[in-house]
């Protein structure tokens, strides 16, 4: 299978146009249609589509980097992790890009507040543009950086949970290059930000225009990634996909985009780590399903797993993708118990589209399948946990876009399955 195509998408926020704002070449956006009339009927389960003005897919897209740059040449900065610039991909298009931006940053974990506005102090007034190659942490530290040169306060007043001023509709254009398949960031209107040292957050700065405005879907720069990275990236995109399906926000428009992310998850999950055409075909699945899972939580929402997660890595500098996988399996168990009906229906749907031979609960049926075709058991052994910081995040957790808001003593059973409490 190959998915090589290039698409336009202008898909912007309903009552947003795009707007030069006359300062250098960032872009922001203004309303421009009035609000709707109070007699017009709207289903509270609205579906907006956030997606990339500009999203090229193909095997071997990367080479449209340099021609785009030069095509509209500006002052530009690249975000990139280390292991980018030792790898095979800088090594044959380095000195072109550099011909085409000023210089670089390196991100080696999840961006925080202090960092993104040392990084903003230091390139402030010389920086136009900005292009992200790497990994979750990459794109996001490179999102939340291009919105905060069009801010004037620190990064954490504008932070979800924390801040105290709402983000405005502006931001430095950037062109977005995953080389993990899991946080869909490419696609996604959130920046995440952590702190673990002083405010111990780990949020978002969110806003529809937010969205990279350009995102270069390359499967090949998957090849040669660690067992472990693919494997916790991936099961980051199942958790997007599957929680995104879930969600109570969602309804048939979101569903339907869920349920083909996880048919390319589950064509792709057992092969990623295959040097072969099929291990090609799989990475090219897996990447189009990390994508629609950005989509999809944008559109949908996020659950329990997520609710979770995001206050454990406000503590702890665990993989997001291995902390999503490792809640994952307790949660089918807890799915698997579920009476509640749209629960029950949305899984025995999702049964039929994707295990239909299976006759096992549909909850316990998937569990098996994903533990079966891994190509590695990464939840297994790991670090642990004190009662203490188990009780930190529960105290913090909840439930966000799901069915079921479930209790304390849940959230405190599916952490300690996942881990050792110690």
């Amino acid at each position: 299978m190959n998915f090589g195509f290039e698409k336009v998408i202008n898909f912007l926020p309903t009552g947003y146009q795009n707007v030069c704002p006359g300062s250098r070449k960032g872009f922001g956006y203004t309303k421009v249609f009035p609000p709707m009339k109070k007699d017009v009927q709207v289903s509270e389960n609205l579906i907006e589509l956030y997606s990339n003005q500009q999203t090229l897919f193909a095997r071997g897209s990367i080479d449209r980097l340099v021609p785009l740059l030069a095509a509209n040449p500006q002052p530009t900065l690249l975000f990139c992790g280390r292991s980018f610039l030792n790898g095979p991909t800088w090594a044959r298009l380095g000195a072109a890009l550099n011909e085409n931006i000023l210089g670089y940053e390196i991100v080696s974990h999840e961006a925080s507040p202090d960092e993104i506005d040392g990084w903003v102090n230091r390139w402030r007034g010389h920086v136009d543009r900005v292009v992200a190659i790497g990994g979750g942490s990459v794109l996001d530290a490179a999102k939340a950086f291009s919105a905060m040169m069009q801010h004037p306060l620190p990064t954490a007043r504008y932070l979800e949970k924390v801040g105290d001023t709402p983000v405005q509709p502006a931001t430095l254009p950037l062109i977005a290059v995953p080389t993990t398949a899991g946080t869909g960031s490419e696609a996604t209107q959130n920046a995440v930000v952590t702190d673990q040292q002083h405010i111990q957050v780990k949020a978002s700065l969110r806003h529809p225009v937010f969205v990279p405005q350009v995102a270069i879907l390359d499967p090949d720069l998957l090849k040669g990634t660690p067992d472990p990275v693919l494997a916790t990236c991936a099961i980051d995109a199942f958790t997007h996909l599957f929680e995104a399906y879930l969600s109570r926000k969602g309804n048939l428009f979101s569903q339907q985009m869920a349920l083909s992310g996880l048919r390319l998850f589950f064509q792709a999950w057992p092969a990623l780590n295959r040097t072969d055409q099929t291990g090609d075909n799989a990475r090219e699945a897996m990447m189009m399903a990390s994508w629609l899972g950005g989509v999809c939580l944008s559109s949908a929402g996020l659950g329990v797993i997520h609710g979770i997660a995001g206050e454990l890595g406000a503590i702890k500098p665990f993989h997001h993708g291995e902390v999503c996988g490792r809640l994952l399996f307790p949660f089918l168990d807890v799915l698997a118990e579920s009476e509640h009906p749209e629960q029950q229906q949305l899984m025995a749907q999702l049964a039929q589209q994707l295990l239909p031979d299976d006759p096992a609960p549909p909850a316990l049926a998937l569990k098996a399948w994903l533990q079966q075709h891994a190509i590695m058991p990464f939840w297994q052994g790991g670090p642990t946990l004190t009662a203490t910081e188990v009780e930190w995040i529960v105290a913090r957790a909840n439930s966000k876009n799901g069915w079921v808001s479930y209790t304390k003593e849940t959230l405190t059973d599916m952490i300690a399955a996942a881990w050792q409490i110690a």
